[in-house]
């Protein structure tokens, strides 16, 4: 390759190379602008979340539509065994849930839940029974 074959190809390769930084330029500046708008968005919801938190009265934040469901299995087992209580094992395994430890863990925490709202009582360690 001659010196002139060689500058001919040096200029092509830098001609590439300055295409490819100004369409990464224009990529940077894409990408600079869409996470300034999320940005702001990410704050409008925060702000959101906090003034309607300040206006709804504590305890009183409705479940989500699953949960709501699990709810409602829970309590509906102790409405058809109002005499019987269950350990929350037991209860997944009445209701053929997963009786994994994190979900028997979550049903645990409805049941307290459940308990401290005086649907259910206690009538011995980590048993619940439907209050009469």
């Amino acid at each position: 390759m001659n010196i002139t074959e060689l500058l001919v190809d040096l200029h092509i390769q830098e001609n590439a190379a300055t295409a490819r930084a100004d369409q990464l330029r224009h990529q940077i500046a894409h990408f600079t602008s869409a996470l300034a708008e999320t940005e702001v968005r990410l704050a409008d919801l925060a702000t959101t979340r906090k003034i309607i938190a300040e206006l709804v009265p504590t305890g009183t934040e409705p479940d989500p539509p699953e949960t709501s469901t699990a709810y409602q299995a829970i309590v509906d087992a102790f409405n058809q065994h109002p005499d019987q209580a269950f350990r929350a094992r037991e209860l997944h395994e009445l209701l053929d849930m997963p009786t994994d430890e994190a979900s028997v863990n979550i049903t645990r925490s409805r049941l307290g839940r459940l308990t401290r709202q005086g649907f259910l009582t206690q009538p011995g360690r980590g048993r619940y029974q439907k209050r009469t």
